[in-house]
């Protein structure tokens, strides 16, 4: 019986992972297309967007990430995390979770 409870347990645990990082992402995309839609158009609207985006990532999560911006009027932000095996920061799993968000461009004056 004791192999069967540890087994759920870890099963348990990885689920718990799983949906952890879809929130990483969620909130991850969020922040990136709040920076992004105050950034002036360019270079500077992606790096403000990725340095938003990764900022409350932790190291585990940081490595395999990727954060992407559309530059148009309506900008769009898209997060990759690789949801980890077990202990963040060993092993990934292949697959990726993805964050999606996005604003409308706020106009200065």
């Amino acid at each position: 019986m004791t192999p069967l409870i540890v087994l759920t347990l870890v099963l348990m645990w990885q689920a718990v992972l799983v949906g952890y990082t879809f929130t990483l992402a969620g909130n991850a995309s969020d922040e990136a297309v709040r920076a992004g839609t105050a950034a002036p158009p360019g270079g500077a609207r992606q790096a403000a967007c990725s340095a938003a985006g990764m900022k409350n990532l932790s190291a585990a999560w940081r490595g395999g990430a990727e954060v992407n911006c559309n530059p148009s009027g309506y900008v769009t932000a898209r997060v990759e995390l690789h949801v980890p095996v077990l202990f963040p920061g060993l092993i990934d799993f292949p697959a990726t979770v993805t964050g999606h968000a996005g604003a409308v461009e706020e106009v200065k004056h």
